[in-house]
């Protein structure tokens, strides 16, 4: 994959904006390749007749969808945030519940498949809220106080079994199960 490739995959499913160096870091190219690659980006993206822009304030670079759309997407975003949630979501919702804060990949680790665009809808509806771990660089996501409201609770720990799920043992027992199955359909 070409590094303009890389850094478009990393903005579009990012839920925040990145520093240059951020993305440097996870692409895993030169801090100065990759600012010029963005450049590039920012004048290809910027076109008065695209539908996707490039936001760039300081250092932080987003994609954000074009202001002349704004009508039609706030429409769109309006029955995102307020149809039902999918049964994918909700999964990945009770994951976090339970064993937030939790990274990403500790996530997809638990859920076997990629979670980036139900964490992007999570994070619109205002379910979920990222918190960075600075201590390990990463980005963890937990529930949010309107969830905790929504549930009529005022802590995760008054969750239905709390102690139970989340425990680390019931982690270890779903993954060795999910392992268990993965090597079974190999088979």
């Amino acid at each position: 994959m070409s590094l303009k490739s890389k850094i478009e995959s990393i903005l579009f499913i990012s839920v925040r904006p990145l520093s240059s160096t951020k993305i440097a870091e996870l692409v895993a190219a030169d801090k100065e390749e990759v600012k010029q690659e963005l450049d590039n980006l920012f004048t290809e993206y910027n076109q008065k007749d695209k539908g996707i822009n490039l936001q760039k304030i300081g250092s932080n670079y987003q994609m954000v969808s074009n202001a002349e759309n704004s009508k039609l997407v706030s429409e769109f975003l309006k029955e995102e945030v307020t149809g039902e949630l999918t049964p994918a979501s909700l999964e990945t919702l009770t994951v976090i519940a339970y064993r937030g804060p939790i990274t990403r990949a500790e996530l997809e680790m638990i859920r076997g498949v990629n979670c980036s665009i139900i964490l992007r809808n999570l994070s619109i509806r205002g379910l979920i809220e990222e918190i960075e771990d600075k201590k390990n660089l990463v980005t963890k996501y937990q529930m949010s106080f309107d969830f905790l409201k929504h549930l009529g609770i005022t802590e995760s720990s008054q969750l239905p079994d709390y102690e139970k799920l989340n425990s680390q043992e019931a982690i270890e027992k779903l993954l060795s199960q999910r392992q268990n199955q993965d090597i079974g359909e190999e088979k």
